[in-house]
């Protein structure tokens, strides 16, 4: 059995159409997940909202499953990312821009939106995945924890009983996740924890676009964490000539 994981696009459609043609060089998959953070923050939602879509109808609903994160949730919700208010006042306009620049980025994320696309977001929201591998065992897929789209709970460093105590309530041997935008392959206790990295954002690596290849022969799981270079340059540019409206910002993001 072969699974192909993806997550966190972010809007990158560059970085995106690396990934679905390495997915492709790599044969088929009976299986593609992707794990939510479809088009928020980045230059092009419209675009990699419209490639899933298109990914979902070749391949069928059953074969490419695809839920949501917590970006996604703010596009269709007009929710935002919870912030600690500042203490002192020498702290207030940094928070305040953060908020300013998160607001005018997520409004222009959602002009770029056609229906179809709000339709898909909007239906994504609050799933997880699970299969059964043969001679292998339960495997579940979600965007950060089961249950919430924004814990941090499970990153490469977090300490182990807090990242074990995200799946307590969950029965499996393996866990993929995304939302931290850092590749993982970690052991917790009985888990497996594989986080394939981000498509279009990655805090790790950044200007490389990360996507998880996993097999099962004989019920042994191999993993492989791809990571591949696209045209940074070439997408600030094109962003910048469709009206993104925070540059600086993202150009510091993208390059690292």
């Amino acid at each position: 059995m072969r699974l192909a994981v993806i997550a966190d696009i972010h809007g990158n459609f560059h970085a995106l159409q690396a990934v679905l043609a390495d997915m492709k060089r790599q044969g088929d998959f009976d299986m593609v997940w992707c794990l939510g953070d479809l088009a928020a923050l980045g230059g092009a939602p419209h675009e990699c909202v419209q490639a899933l879509l298109a990914l979902r109808d070749e391949l069928g609903e059953e074969k490419c499953k695809i839920i949501g994160g917590n970006t996604d949730r703010y596009l269709v919700t007009g929710a935002r990312i919870a912030f600690s208010p500042p203490e002192k006042a020498d702290d207030y306009p940094a928070y305040r821009d953060n908020i300013l620049r998160m607001s005018a980025i997520k409004a222009w994320n959602m002009e770029s939106l056609a229906w179809e696309d709000f339709q898909l977001l909007r239906d994504i929201l609050g799933r997880e995945l699970t299969l059964a591998a043969e001679g292998y065992g339960r495997v579940i897929g979600f965007h950060a924890i089961p249950g919430d789209d924004e814990s941090a709970a499970l990153r490469p460093d977090s300490p182990d009983e807090e990242a074990a105590d995200a799946l307590l309530d969950r029965g499996g041997r393996l866990a993929l996740c995304g939302h931290t935008h850092l590749a993982m392959d970690r052991q917790l206790d009985s888990w497996r924890v594989i986080n394939p990295g981000s498509v279009g954002l990655s805090f790790g690596h950044p200007g490389r676009a990360e996507w998880a290849l996993l097999e099962w022969r004989d019920g042994v799981l191999s993993v492989d964490l791809r990571r591949l270079p696209y045209d940074v340059e070439a997408t600030l540019k094109d962003w910048e000539r469709a009206g993104y409206p925070e540059m600086d910002w993202i150009r510091a993001r993208m390059r690292g």
